[in-house]
């Protein structure tokens, strides 16, 4: 069993990468399943809609926070821990460390109450942590150009808090020894595609040992 995170401010490219893993994955035959959080349970769904809605609920950073954990918490009840017990590649996009960045690094929260924020979640998470985590690094200009459609409640806010997202991923990534178990690899995501994609490839076969590669093929998937 394996667990496998994307991670990136808005924009960075996450859903490209995430179908194009999914795909070779398939090709390979390799069971895995494919989440997003928060979603994916009947919870999970309606926490998205009012956390990405623009609505008059407009919550609070906290509530914000508070309410991407019980999301979290749900999907790991539900989904996760059945399909790593199943013997599955589980690959999610986003989970603990957006909140870390988005409700708190961005919000310029201080060292200690990061830490705090940090450890409850990992708490609620039942101490469960992806075994590689992959930070898709992208300039917060050329990320926020790539968004071709309507903007949520969270995508719309002011590019001096996308730039703060963007720091905190590095910053996270820079200093991972002091938050997170697991593997880190920050990809430059500011790269064509095909480029990101390698990169990622060659991330999950150093850091995991799992070949991505198809067998008897000399041209790659699309």
């Amino acid at each position: 069993m394996m667990f496998i995170a994307f991670e990136g401010c808005d924009g960075a490219g996450k859903g490209v990468q995430l179908a194009r893993l999914h795909e070779r994955l398939e090709s390979l035959k390799i069971q895995h399943v494919m989440l997003r959080d928060p979603g994916d349970t009947c919870l999970g769904d309606a926490i998205r809609k009012i956390l990405l809605e623009k609505s008059s609920l407009n919550p609070c950073v906290n509530a914000e926070a508070a309410l991407f954990m019980a999301a979290r918490a749900q999907l790991i009840h539900e989904k996760i821990i059945p399909a790593l017990q199943n013997d599955n590649v589980v690959v999610i996009d986003r989970y603990l460390l957006s909140t870390a960045v988005y409700q708190g690094y961005a919000n310029n929260l201080p060292e200690e109450e990061l830490q705090t924020l940090w450890r409850s979640g990992l708490a609620l998470a039942s101490n469960l942590f992806p075994d590689l985590t992959l930070v898709l690094d992208c300039p917060t200009e050329l990320a926020r150009q790539r968004i071709n459609r309507q903007k949520d409640r969270i995508e719309s806010r002011k590019q001096e808090y996308h730039e703060r997202v963007a720091l905190g991923y590095r910053y996270f990534a820079q200093n991972w020894s002091r938050y997170a178990p697991g593997k880190v690899a920050l990809i430059d995501a500011a790269k064509t595609p095909e480029d990101v994609w390698t990169q990622i490839q060659s991330a999950i076969s150093q850091q995991l040992d799992l070949e991505l590669e198809p067998r008897n093929r000399t041209t790659e998937l699309t």
